[in-house]
């Protein structure tokens, strides 16, 4: 299983999830706000705007998480201080069977086409003839 935030921080746009799913050809569960795995299947539920959602999905499965899911575990002032005596093992990314080869080559980068500028239109009428003499309509 694969458990993934539902969105990202730079464009809030929540496709990283759904696309694995899809590249894996796994089912997906998305915005899960409670989650109930079992041996072969997990139950996720969600929000939905006319209250909550539950569906079953086999395992393997991607899912995504919606804020509720985690309840956040503060931990203790002695725990911390215990945490910072303890080592941090190093190690290289070779170490868990990655290839960091980089997959992509970039063949071109080119600027966006300028776009031309607008006009202000006094009518529906003179609109549908500008659009008319573009062949748009």
């Amino acid at each position: 299983m694969v458990i993934l935030g539902k969105q990202a921080i730079d464009d809030d746009c929540n496709q990283v999830g759904q696309m694995l799913a899809a590249l894996l050809s796994w089912p997906q569960g998305t915005f899960a706000a409670s989650l109930d795995i079992g041996s072969d299947k997990a139950v996720v539920t969600r929000e939905v705007d006319g209250g909550l959602q539950t569906v079953e999905i086999s395992l393997p499965a991607v899912v995504t998480t919606d804020l509720r899911l985690n309840e956040p575990r503060y931990a203790s002032l002695p725990n911390i201080m215990k945490a910072r005596k303890k080592p941090i093992a190093e190690k290289a990314i070779g170490d868990f069977g990655v290839d960091p080869t980089p997959r992509l080559k970039v063949l071109e980068v080119t600027a966006p086409e300028k776009r031309r500028s607008g006009m202000r239109l006094s009518s529906v009428t003179e609109l549908v003839g500008k659009l008319r003499e573009r062949g748009i309509i």
